[in-house]
């Protein structure tokens, strides 16, 4: 096998994450999967979820060898390569619409802009009734566990825009763009996994 960069919390959260999917997301169609990262989630998924197909994308492209490796390695043939795609682009290359969205860890480690960004661009892709769901950790009315305001001073240090989202500020956003928030799943370590639907 080839070697490959892994995540350390991707690999440990990516089944629990799976599980939710399993129910939110349609049963077949088309998955825009944004910030990739090496490509653990995103082959995970495809495997459990064939009738799905997957498109990663990562704004980093010296990732895209591990994304692809991986879905090669694991014999995938519902995933397309990965594309290069920065939130922030006022045109993303991918063509609409798309079935669902998932985007993990992205809101919290890169600064505030790309949030709205993400919401203004899921509104241009997706139909009505169909699913974006974000995963990672969240504030709450201003606070949260002492693991995760550790975390978010963490970020902090790393980006002086970079660090948890209020959860309320980040539903009122999708609000602005179209979509309601129907659950919040609470995740180990944490975390939170909002699920918001287009109008």
């Amino acid at each position: 096998m080839t070697e490959v960069n892994t995540s350390v919390a991707a690999e440990r959260n990516k089944d629990p994450i799976l599980r939710v999917l399993e129910r939110v997301l349609p049963a077949q169609g088309r998955v825009l999967e944004i910030a990739s990262g090496f490509g653990q989630h995103v082959t995970h998924f495809a495997r459990a979820l064939p009738a799905l197909q997957w498109q990663p994308t990562e704004p980093d492209p010296t990732r895209h060898d591990d994304i692809r490796t991986r879905v090669r390695e694991a014999g995938l043939t519902n995933v397309a390569p990965p594309l290069e795609l920065d939130v922030l682009a006022p045109h993303w290359p991918i063509d609409g619409p798309v079935d669902a969205i998932v985007c993990i860890n992205m809101l919290h480690a890169s600064p505030w802009p790309t949030t709205p960004a993400l919401f203004s661009g899921a509104a241009r892709l997706l139909g009505p009734g169909a699913p974006l769901v974000l995963y990672g950790a969240y504030l709450e009315n201003g606070t949260a566990a002492p693991s995760n305001l550790e975390f978010d001073l963490w970020l902090k240090a790393r980006g002086p825009d970079w660090g948890l989202r209020d959860l309320e500020v980040v539903t009122e956003l999708a609000g602005e763009n179209g979509f309601d928030r129907v659950e919040v799943v609470r995740m180990p370590a944490n975390n939170l996994m909002p699920v918001f639907r287009k109008r």
